[in-house]
């Protein structure tokens, strides 16, 4: 028995699941949830095999709910919206389902997976999130705090560092700790608005008060927040170009 977990906020879009699912007997629906909050949780708690996603939700949309999640579950993605289709089947997500959801394509998806359930295989998911399939860029970042769910508006970033297998996001609320990587955190986010000023630190223009030279090459940023970072020979040049020095 296969364990799925339906996370729509459309109350029509999960009855439909549940009814083109009654004819896999071996899939046990264990939860639905109307937002990444409840679909959070229930995955915490539950463990799935599947989850049937949407994409636009409020308060925590299906690709912010899937970085707070370490070891993601495989995924049907769910969504009124084509435009992330592209890239989600460049990333091997198990499928792709657009509404209004018809009953051949939903048994296309479902055979998809069962093979590869059987064969003992995983989406990977993770792949999702560091080919960035989101469209646009994030205006925040949620992160996990002390078991609790925090939603950062880039607006309140100060910097964000490097730190191992982690970044650390530095607000004026305070520092929080994400796993991921610099690298993948500047796709998401405007170049015009954040600058990768050296490898180890990614700075939001707004922030930047002054830069003095530091040793050879290299510079040191001073901000607003009261905080220096290191500003590397690429990193000066990124800056000279964003703000036409």
């Amino acid at each position: 028995m296969y364990k799925a977990i339906l996370i729509d906020d459309e109350p029509l879009a999960r009855q439909l699941l549940r009814t083109l699912l009654l004819q896999y007997p071996q899939v046990e629906i264990v939860a639905e949830c109307g937002d990444g909050f409840e679909g959070f949780k229930a995955i915490q708690e539950h463990a799935p095999d599947l989850l049937f996603l949407d994409i636009q939700m409020p308060r925590l949309n299906g690709f912010e709910m899937l970085e707070l999640i370490d070891n993601p579950p495989a995924v049907i993605f769910t969504t009124a919206f084509d435009e992330y289709a592209m890239k989600a089947f460049e990333a091997h997500a198990v499928d792709y389902l657009l509404k209004p959801i018809i009953k051949e394509r939903f048994d296309k998806a479902m055979q998809k997976w069962l093979q590869q359930a059987s064969n003992k295989e995983t989406a990977p998911v993770a792949a999702l999130l560091e080919n960035n399939i989101y469209e646009g860029y994030q205006h925040r970042i949620v992160v996990k705090d002390n078991g609790l769910i925090r939603i950062i508006p880039t607006q309140d970033i100060h910097y964000i560092e490097a730190n191992d297998d982690y970044i650390k996001i530095v607000t004026k609320d305070g520092s929080y700790l994400k796993k991921n990587t610099l690298s993948h955190i500047e796709q998401t986010l405007d170049p015009q608005q954040f600058v990768r000023v050296h490898r180890s630190y990614l700075v939001p223009v707004t922030q930047l008060m002054r830069i003095e030279p530091y040793e050879k090459e290299s510079h040191i940023a001073l901000l607003h927040c009261g905080a220096k970072v290191m500003v590397s020979k690429s990193g000066m040049a990124k800056l000279k170009s964003l703000l036409g020095w």
